[in-house]
């Protein structure tokens, strides 16, 4: 006689198959919009949004699939890029390693912090986050090789596989592309995973996803080591991107900063992280000019969206067209 588990599984085998064909339209659409974009709006402004699309991502695949909010996700995005940017400059890596040593570094950082979190819950589990967060912060605002608040200035983006010139801008922003549809996609296939699936079971209820036999903890301590990982890929990339690692990218207003977008855009949907970033640093660089009221016009901004759009652009949209997106 087959037990629950076993009879839980060929459903979660169906609900993890491929692409819907909706899905696969939309995917390249954006890819089509982000090839052209660089010959049409400033490519550094691209990258970094690109850097953040993926950031978010990585922040929705914990909270919008697992059910996990963490306010300290920014020192995952902050530590791998101080590990990119020294890797870079002190120990003359090329930028492929030392965006791996970034990636590698946020990744076991995550496991570290994930394997304390996690045995707590709700408020609780986002509070120990963002503890060691600020941890981090003081950290690196001391640690002589951080360059305290001037950072690691001067990051050469050097010679990608050593044929690759990164000094090129349109070069590095295809680069920068490649990299986060190589992130976006490994979200995408988690999600659409049976490994996925269960953590969507867990985010909906835990003691049932326990009662089949699934291990709650062991699922969601996997999703935060890749949510970190991938925060560490967008933060590597971003280090050399911009030739710099500062402060800014660990400080807790980060976190507060892709948990905004991540809402923006669409809590739980697969394209909303990627939209919502693109908005808030739209907003961040046309609106710099206003100088201090840029906050108030920022606030106002989402508070309309968040009013009108209660579940993100994204997600009011795929409501309307009653297709997941």
């Amino acid at each position: 006689m087959a037990t629950a588990r076993e009879r839980a599984e060929p459903d979660l085998e169906a609900a993890a198959a491929g692409p819907a064909p909706h899905q696969a339209v939309v995917f390249a659409v954006m890819v089509a919009a982000f090839v052209v974009a660089p010959f049409v709006v400033y490519p550094v402004f691209l990258m970094k949004a690109l850097c953040f699309a993926l950031f978010a991502c990585a922040f929705n695949l914990l909270i919008g699939y697992g059910g996990l909010l963490s306010f300290g996700h920014a020192a995952y995005l902050g530590s791998a890029g101080y590990i990119a940017a020294h890797a870079a400059k002190v120990w003359g890596w090329p930028p492929e390693l030392a965006i791996l040593a970034g990636t590698l570094g946020a990744g076991g950082l995550g496991l570290v912090i994930g394997a304390l979190a996690i045995r707590r819950q709700g408020i609780y589990f986002a509070m120990i986050t963002l503890a060691l967060a600020q941890m981090l912060y003081f950290l690196c605002l001391q640690a002589p090789f951080t360059g305290g608040e001037d950072g690691i200035q001067a990051v050469p983006r050097g010679m990608l596989l050593g044929v690759i010139d990164l000094g090129n801008t349109l070069v590095m922003y295809f680069t920068v592309l490649a990299i986060f549809l190589a992130g976006f996609l490994l979200v995408y296939r988690t999600i659409h995973s049976p490994f996925g699936q269960v953590l969507k079971a867990i985010r909906e209820n835990e003691p049932r996803a326990l009662s089949l036999g699934y291990g709650a903890d062991h699922y969601k301590l996997i999703a935060f080591v890749l949510s970190a990982a991938l925060s560490g890929l967008a933060g590597g990339t971003k280090a050399i991107v911009f030739q710099l690692a500062s402060l800014t990218d660990v400080h807790w207003s980060m976190s507060g900063e892709v948990v905004l977008m991540t809402l923006l855009g669409g809590l739980g949907t697969v394209f909303g992280p990627v939209v919502g970033a693109v908005i808030v640093i739209g907003l961040e660089t046309y609106l710099a000019q206003l100088g201090a009221w840029v906050t108030v016009v920022q606030g106002a901004i989402f508070v309309v969206c968040v009013l009108a759009f209660r579940r993100g652009v994204v997600g009011e949209l795929a409501r309307f067209l009653r297709r997941p997106l």
